[in-house]
């Protein structure tokens, strides 16, 4: 199956450091490669993929010491790119949360895929998807949903990680037993949740 991927422009895919979506889209990608598809990835210039790549910035913006840089334009440059190539592929699968690429790809709706990483109760997202209703979502979590109810969900699909990436321990290692928080330090991702559960549960935590 020929599949495109289009990945956000802040992180590479994978990303050097901090990176939740890329990550995603880069085990996403690679097991479809391995899987005999024939992969495009649209990301920027510094990323590492078995999918043939279409770079989009040089670098992801980021980690571009550049004062002077837009995200919306460069992402509206990336979906021209994505546009122009458009009929190549047979399904193209967003992964971007703006829904900038509504405007672009309204025409052929019914072969794209949209997974919003990110939370879905900003003020201005309901709105802009209202007026393109019948592009089909995926969620990452059910409770991802509540801020839009009434989108063309078809089905919930949670981030999945190589087996091999954390083996299971089934027993403490030697010295103090503790908890981890890993994650982003902002309001959304809630590091509040994790020191209460270690206050409550007694347990160190290393945030």
């Amino acid at each position: 199956m020929k599949i495109a991927h289009v990945a956000p422009l802040h992180e590479s895919v994978p990303p050097r450091l901090y990176g939740g979506t890329e990550r995603i889209v880069s085990y996403l990608t690679e097991e479809l490669v391995e899987l005999g598809h024939d992969v495009t990835l649209f990301a920027s210039g510094d990323t590492r993929t078995s999918a043939k790549l279409v770079p989009c910035r040089e670098r992801a913006l980021r980690l571009d010491p550049s004062p002077l840089k837009s995200e919306t334009a460069a992402h509206l440059s990336m979906l021209s790119e994505v546009r122009k190539r458009a009929q190549e592929f047979e399904i193209i699968h967003f992964h971007l949360s703006h829904f900038l690429h509504f405007s672009f790809f309204e025409h052929m709706h019914e072969r794209t895929v949209t997974t919003p990483h990110g939370r879905l109760d900003y003020v201005d997202l309901a709105p802009a998807y209202e007026r393109f209703p019948r592009f089909p979502m995926i969620s990452v979590s059910r409770s991802q949903r509540a801020g839009l109810a009434d989108a063309n969900w078809l089905a919930t699909i949670h981030h999945g990680l190589p087996t091999d990436l954390y083996p299971p321990v089934f027993a403490p290692s030697p010295g103090e037993p503790y908890l981890a928080f890993l994650g982003r330090m902002s309001r959304d991702k809630r590091p509040d949740r994790a020191i209460e559960i270690a206050l409550r549960s007694g347990l160190k935590l290393k945030l």
